[in-house]
């Protein structure tokens, strides 16, 4: 027992043990901690040779191991020893303290520096010449969520876990830039009663609608992204970049049959090429990838749908509307006005079926002038009704005949935009979605549209990524039958 509280109290003081009995991946610098195993084992002589040898180097290697101390009474070379081994401990625990204290230091004169340049670059508007000519902190709340969703997520173009710094870096800086939408509220009148009984009616302060209801939503579909990413730490699948083979993760074959299987839009040859086992991918690990797509394909959608809901409640700038055509006939062309005149019930997929579109370019040339076509008709729906552009619009021609012609053909191409943008979700964004988000200068919606639109995207590249791996894997087993 004496043997015992005597090693108890040695290692309290500073001492190391050998390095036989610590768990490899439990050192930290200056002192080590005993396990549960490695104090109940009971050390041998070569060991407590190795233990006096570590300590020969301080200079105390005449003294045995403390292990095998026997139970004096304090005084003497034992209390010589303890002083000297209790100052060295000492010694040892304050710089490691002394360390971790200016490490922490460093890292907080690091988000400090950060925090500084964010706030600059919002009061000048992007402007580093302090002239005034920046743009709003609108437009520049919105291009700091894009640019951070591109330095984040722009080289992640596979499936696997985000590294723990982009993951600091995207909520750190998230937190920042959605922590304005805090101070974004509308007054409401609410009744209070007094200790009297009399009550009063007084204005209160709550989140503003819209951030409110799409915020935490968004916040929501952000965290179900990152988990989706983080469920693809072990699989069967693996990358080769550029057609060679992969370096660190080569487990079967070079990767050049990889990528005669899987063809790339647009010749996207920069992108990783996802290959599986000679046999195909196990059912498990299929059952896995269709069900996280289908889960990322509907965080898509609710994103999708956000960001519309957003874009359509932004003013139509001034500056769109006088570049309107005068005719939405000469906007479309014959062959899709003819149409959209002529059919009794009106079939945009249809219609969208019988157009060549050959490429992305082309659907959304499409969708500029179809957008085009509409806001003009409803113009001149509500051209009798003396108001702003933006509040005709705005108001969707409630006091316009439901029969009116021009009111038809806006519904219609309305309907056939919602299709076209159904039918190639990748599609960009529209002439007059470019202008609203330039031109806006609602900080919360600015907020909302930025932060559902790089979800938007993200949610789509998962989508996409997780399609290549299944599309290679059938491509495998068909080839092997």
């Amino acid at each position: 027992m004496d043997n015992l509280s005597n090693t108890d109290e040695s290692y309290d003081l500073g001492y190391q043990p050998s390095p036989s009995s610590l768990d490899q991946n439990d050192r930290t610098p200056g002192y080590s901690t005993f396990s549960g195993d490695s104090f109940a084992y009971c050390r041998t002589n070569s060991e407590t040779s190795a233990f006096s040898e570590t300590i020969d180097d301080q200079s105390y290697s005449s003294e045995p191991s403390p292990s095998f101390w026997p139970g004096l009474k304090s005084g003497g070379v034992h209390s010589s020893n303890q002083a000297v081994l209790t100052r060295l401990g000492m010694k040892q625990h304050k710089n490691v303290a002394d360390h971790d204290k200016l490490d922490d230091q460093e890292a907080l004169d690091s988000e400090l520096e950060l925090m500084k340049e964010r706030f600059a670059k919002l009061l000048l508007g992007e402007d580093m010449s302090g002239s005034g000519k920046g743009v709003c902190a609108a437009v520049t709340i919105s291009n700091s969520i894009t640019n951070l969703y591109a330095t984040v997520f722009g080289q992640n173009l596979r499936l696997e876990p985000l590294k723990l710094e982009k993951r600091a870096m995207w909520k750190r800086e998230m937190d920042c830039l959605l922590s304005v939408c805090d101070y974004i509220v509308e007054f409401i009148p609410t009744s209070q009663n007094l200790q009297d009984g009399t009550s009063l009616e007084i204005m209160s302060s709550r989140p503003r609608a819209d951030i409110y209801i799409n915020l935490p939503a968004l916040k929501k579909l952000d965290m179900m992204l990152i988990e989706i990413l983080d469920s693809f730490q072990d699989t069967e699948f693996w990358y080769a970049e550029q057609g060679s083979m992969s370096s660190n993760s080569t487990r079967s074959g070079p990767s050049g049959s990889f990528r005669r299987i899987i063809q790339r839009k647009d010749e996207k040859w920069w992108l990783p090429i996802p290959c599986v086992p000679p046999e195909g991918l196990s059912e498990k690990s299929r059952k896995h990838l269709r069900h996280k797509r289908d889960c990322a394909n509907q965080i898509h959608k609710a994103a999708m749908a956000i960001n519309s809901s957003i874009l359509a409640e932004m003013e139509i700038p001034d500056s769109y509307m006088a570049t309107l055509p005068k005719s939405g006939k000469a906007c479309l062309g014959d062959s899709i006005y003819r149409y959209m005149c002529s059919a009794e019930k009106f079939s945009p997929d249809h219609l969208l079926d019988s157009l060549s579109i050959a490429s992305e370019h082309e659907a959304l040339e499409l969708a500029d002038r179809v957008e085009a076509s509409m806001y003009t008709w409803r113009r001149k729906a509500c051209m009798s009704h003396s108001k702003s552009s933006w509040d005709m619009v705005k108001d969707l021609m409630s006091d316009t005949d439901r029969s009116d012609k021009n009111h038809v053909l806006a519904e219609r191409a309305e309907s056939l935009l919602f299709s076209l943008k159904q039918k190639y979700p990748e599609l960009s964004q529209t002439s007059l979605d470019t202008c609203k988000i330039q031109y806006n200068r609602d900080v919360g919606q600015s907020v909302l549209e930025s932060y559902s639109r790089v979800l938007e995207g993200l949610a789509f590249n998962i989508v996409a990524w997780i399609e290549d791996v299944l599309f290679v894997d059938r491509s495998v087993r068909n080839r092997d039958r």
